[in-house]
């Protein structure tokens, strides 16, 4: 068992289907079927369960994926370290919450793109879990998510201090308001976002249980609802301003410590510190020393 083998076998197993792994691999189909039945026999145990769509990976194939993705994932580490001769450039991957990506991104994004014309950068959201998951599966150079994630395979460092607030329509006078709105709605990202988590275990504290969900893909979408006085939501309070600044809107304080939630940066801890990451990572810090300075500046006014 070699480096190729692996390789074929985690490519068999991504794309669920021997054709699929050959065109992918250039190659053709009975190079691809000859090699995984070697490995096969070398290991003494069936890898892959054939079937009219595909493949599906045995127990013994799901213990050995890992290793495979591991591997990979080094031999890509491996190639960009030889190539990177200090100067920010080729594919970077990241992920952000849609929170952070609207108010925080365009201008980072801007900036980081101005400096650095030569690295290409395709952007992904989700919420915390997704990016969080694609992260560790090295799908994801980094990505900003809500903190702390507290991860033994991942580095985090804290960007921005959001001040969080509950959204609601205009006939909703605040947080204690809530227990005495029978039938109330959290209009919400999808499963797996933490504002959700954390507004959804604040109500229960407050004794309202069980209320009933609509998920929304889009802050605009969510923002919407709430304005039609369907349901409430939480939201960082910059979010507002940026999406949504002259909406029929009531934004309402939280309890303290809840009031305030942290973006942090998260990558892999045994990841190579690319010069192109290292750049991204350097505009980040420059904009969350920005942001904090700012709200400072307000906190002082206020």
């Amino acid at each position: 068992m070699d480096a190729s083998d692996l390789r074929m076998f985690e490519t068999v197993a991504r794309t669920g289907g021997i054709g699929r792994a050959a065109l992918e691999l250039h190659t053709v189909q009975s190079n691809v079927t000859a090699r995984i039945r070697l490995l096969e026999e070398e290991l003494g145990t069936p890898l892959f369960i054939r079937h009219s769509r595909g493949v599906s990976l045995t127990p013994a194939g799901r213990r050995l994926l890992p290793f495979a993705e591991r591997l990979r994932d080094l031999l890509a580490q491996a190639r960009r370290a030889v190539a990177d001769d200090g100067t920010p450039q080729g594919p970077l991957s990241l992920g952000s919450l849609e929170t952070a990506a609207a108010l925080r991104l365009p201008r980072i994004l801007a900036a980081f793109a101005q400096a650095h014309p030569a690295v290409d950068l395709t952007l992904t959201t989700g919420t915390s879990a997704e990016l969080v998951e694609q992260v560790l599966q090295s799908r994801l150079d980094g990505a900003l998510v809500v903190g702390p994630v507290r991860h033994p395979e991942l580095t985090e460092d804290v960007v921005f201090h959001e001040e969080m607030v509950l959204v609601t329509a205009r006939d909703i006078a605040g947080w204690d308001d809530l227990p005495r709105r029978s039938g109330l709605k959290l209009v919400v990202f999808r499963a797996g976002c933490s504002y959700r988590a954390q507004l959804e275990a604040m109500l229960t504290e407050l004794g309202v249980v069980g209320p009933r969900r609509i998920e929304f893909g889009t802050l605009e979408g969510i923002l919407g609802c709430v304005a039609a006085g369907i349901g409430v939501t939480m939201l960082p309070r910059g979010v507002i301003d940026v999406v949504w600044r002259n909406g029929p809107l009531a934004l309402h304080k939280l309890p303290e410590p809840q009031r305030w939630a942290d973006t942090v940066f998260i990558r892999r801890r045994d990841a190579f510190p690319s010069s192109t990451i290292e750049a991204f990572r350097e505009c980040l810090s420059a904009a969350g020393r920005a942001a904090e300075a700012d709200g400072a500046g307000d906190r002082r006014a206020a």
